[in-house]
């Protein structure tokens, strides 16, 4: 399959560690040039190192807080004077803390809006209109198998990633006009740093271990056992590619076959 990605210009969100990182990995190895970001300048000054070596791709790291207003305009700005332009943007931020309705403060509740939901829109806004010039482009939200399923005790996540679909949808018909395509990947149970937070706060709150949950999780996944980021990744590098032509508008789950919705 030709993914026709060489020379293409990309931007990832949250993209240190994780499934952000492994997104970035995989579009510099079909070889894109890329400008990562992440809060720690520690953390994404090694992640653009680690992918110049594996791939020998061009990658401009930045610091800064994707839950922030100017954030975003400068991620932009930084593509089109580094590279000239930018025809792919993979949102991804990290996930919301965990909480039920009753337990969530209104500040936790603003965060999640600003971080998970706000980036995505201030995201479109500042590089769609380097895709139309560009004659390509390619918008795709990393969010969670929650916007077909509700997770316990997920409350922000919940609400905020389904936000994200409803606006990826949006934009889908609004800028298929344009040839900028806009889809969604939705994460079942991948093996990351988030995933062991997570099953950490939920042995915490059902008095097992972390080793149980996991066991009782994977139980649950048809497969039988977690995703790699490197699984969901290949999907984005797809998505992103000229092979994915004619798809837009779409939410597909990478989770192994363990959500049981149509």
């Amino acid at each position: 399959m030709r993914f026709g990605l060489t020379g293409k210009r990309a931007i990832v969100l949250a993209s240190s560690r994780g499934l952000g990182y492994a997104c970035a990995l995989e579009l510099a190895r079909e070889g894109c040039d890329l400008v990562i970001c992440s809060r720690s300048r520690e953390r994404i000054d090694a992640a653009a190192v680690r992918i110049r070596d594996a791939t020998g791709a061009r990658v401009h790291p930045i610091a800064t807080d994707v839950s922030t207003a100017d954030a975003l305009p400068l991620l932009a700005e930084t593509c089109v004077r580094e590279f000239g332009g930018i025809e792919i943007a993979v949102h991804n931020a990290g996930g919301p803390p965990a909480g039920s309705v009753p337990t969530l403060t209104d500040e936790q509740w603003h965060l999640a809006f600003n971080a998970n939901l706000m980036s995505f829109v201030r995201l479109a806004r500042v590089v769609t209109p380097e895709m139309r010039k560009a004659g390509y482009g390619r918008l795709i939200a990393l969010t969670s198998s929650s916007i077909r399923q509700p997770i316990p005790n997920l409350t922000l996540s919940n609400a905020m990633r389904t936000g994200v679909l409803g606006i990826a949808k949006t934009l889908s018909k609004e800028l298929a006009p344009d040839g900028i395509l806009v889809n969604v990947v939705a994460p079942g149970r991948i093996a990351t740093e988030r995933l062991d937070e997570l099953d950490r706060a939920n042995a915490e709150r059902t008095g097992q271990t972390p080793e149980e949950v996991r066991r009782a999780s994977v139980g649950t996944i048809p497969l039988g056992r977690l995703g790699t980021p490197e699984e969901l990744a290949n999907l984005v590098v797809f998505l992103a590619s000229e092979a994915a032509s004619y798809i837009t508008g779409s939410a597909i789950m990478v989770d192994g076959g363990m959500i049981g919705t149509m």
